[in-house]
């Protein structure tokens, strides 16, 4: 296997530092085996960086959700809006635990703001982080939390992770179904994206519904991206993007990270995980005829899903990468898969 640099669209790691705070050593500094991701095998694995994810979860289901997902066709219900004064406090708790690993790594991990920071943290080994909010329930609709967020470092926004929020709508967890399933953008919705705009932050399409994504290609003025999503042609989850959707990505000069989650990645829909990288090079190969060579990166909702068992974590992404190449793959496309459409897009996002 044959190391390569791999930058990432999205993780989950800092729930799981939320949900276990007296262990943030071990579970940063230190490899464990649980989980995906840690300090050791993100260096192991050749992880670069990647958008960490401050997401603020609903509370428990009475029903075992997960094993429905499992079990095909499925249509599951969104939980309710969780309210503002609820979601703040965790989100900067979340905030707070990504700069406490900024300070710990001991200059191996950096918080980047800039194209600049991140192109550096590259050329030196140092992990770069995007600090991203995954559901924009800490900000408000008056939107003033956003600047306090943004001077944090915040530089990447999804408005929804699947339930409603005051600035728009989700998909729901369903197999087979399409990502149209309700209304798009609120008023406050909009004005939201106008301010990422004018401030330079990404605003992200995953979990977005159809008549969402369709406001923000009316109204933006970046590009339009995707961080940890699939195509529908291959697997048609909610939760993935039909092929008109990608074609106006394309247009806009975008781009879609592929989401590792095997429930996304696999054709009939179940979270089987103990296939190879088939499902995934299927994917990979149909977004590179619909988007282009340069709008496909990675985005693999680390710690956040079920991951194909040849992958199993960071530590293996030299596997994944060497299977591309056996694919077909070669180093310049590899090159600009792993890291630099992604330094690419959010250069022409940030415009810094």
């Amino acid at each position: 296997m044959t190391t390569a640099k791999v930058f990432d669209g999205h993780n989950d790691f800092l729930l799981r530092l939320l949900r276990n705070p007296a262990n943030r050593e071990t579970t940063f500094l230190t490899d464990t085996g649980q989980g995906h991701l840690d300090l050791p095998r993100m260096q192991q694995g050749g992880f670069a960086g990647g958008f960490f994810a401050i997401y603020i979860s609903s509370p428990a289901p009475e029903t075992d959700l997960m094993a429905q997902m499992n079990n095909p066709p499925y249509a599951l219900p969104l939980p309710e809006e969780v309210p503002l004064s609820e979601a703040q406090p965790v989100a900067l708790a979340m905030a707070g635990h990504l700069k406490w690993m900024e300070r710990a790594s001991d200059g191996q991990f950096k918080i980047c703001r800039t194209s600049a920071e991140l192109r550096h943290c590259l050329d030196n080994d140092i992990i770069a982080a995007i600090m991203h909010i995954e559901g924009a329930e800490a900000i408000g609709p008056d939107l003033d939390a956003l600047y306090l967020f943004h001077d944090m470092g915040l530089r990447s926004l999804g408005p929804v992770w699947s339930r409603p929020t005051a600035f728009g709508h989700g998909v729901p967890f369903a197999f087979p179904a399409s990502p149209d399933s309700g209304p798009g953008l609120t008023p406050a919705g909009k004005d939201l994206l106008r301010l990422c705009n004018r401030m330079g932050i990404l605003f992200d399409l995953s979990h977005l519904n159809e008549a969402g994504f369709n406001d923000v290609a009316a109204f933006s003025d970046a590009p339009l991206v995707a961080t940890h999503s699939n195509a529908h042609a291959i697997s048609p989850s909610s939760r993935n993007l039909t092929d008109r959707q990608l074609g106006m990505i394309r247009d806009s000069d975008g781009m879609v990270g592929v989401n590792f989650a095997t429930g996304f990645l696999n054709a009939d829909g179940r979270k089987t995980s103990d296939q190879g990288f088939d499902a995934m090079l299927r994917h990979l190969d149909h977004l590179i005829t619909h988007l282009g060579e340069d709008r496909v990166g990675f985005g693999s909702d680390f710690d956040g899903a079920e991951v194909p068992v040849k992958l199993k974590d960071a530590a293996g992404l030299p596997a994944l990468c060497d299977a591309l190449r056996a694919h077909g793959y070669d180093e310049p496309l590899l090159s600009k898969i792993s890291h630099e459409n992604w330094l690419a897009v959010l250069e022409r996002t940030w415009r810094d």
